[in-house]
């Protein structure tokens, strides 16, 4: 994983292990790696991995079973979906519809590519 420097890279890993509970890697009381696999994979050190799912466990997207490792909470992904799309409406499309208006762009034009983008 690339990391940025707009975010804290445990926060990044948070969002990344988020993005794997909406993909459908790890489902509703799926375990998930432990803090020293998911380091490794990452290539950060465990105690940024730590913070990252102190940071989930806080959030109820994860917990612990005591021994046995972190599983992805009951209802974890409508509850990621939920928050990421109150940080989208409220924070990135008001930002969006400003550079829209700047730039002389209209709807249609953002819809009809939208339409067209398999992504």
């Amino acid at each position: 994983m690339t990391f940025t420097n707009d975010k804290a890279i445990y926060i990044q890993m948070a969002d990344r292990l988020c993005d794997e509970i909406l993909a459908g890697t790890y489902k509703d009381d799926d375990r998930i790696p432990s803090v020293r696999e998911y380091a490794v994979l990452l290539e950060v050190n465990t105690n940024t991995a730590v913070k990252a799912y102190d940071e989930l466990a806080r959030a109820n997207i994860i917990y612990n079973k005591r021994g046995l490792g972190y599983f992805v909470t009951k209802g974890a992904k409508k509850q990621i979906l939920k928050e990421r799309k109150r940080e989208f409406m409220k924070e990135r499309l008001p930002e969006l519809f400003r550079q829209m208006r700047l730039l002389d762009i209209k709807i249609e034009e953002v819809c009809n590519l939208f339409n067209e983008t398999n992504v």
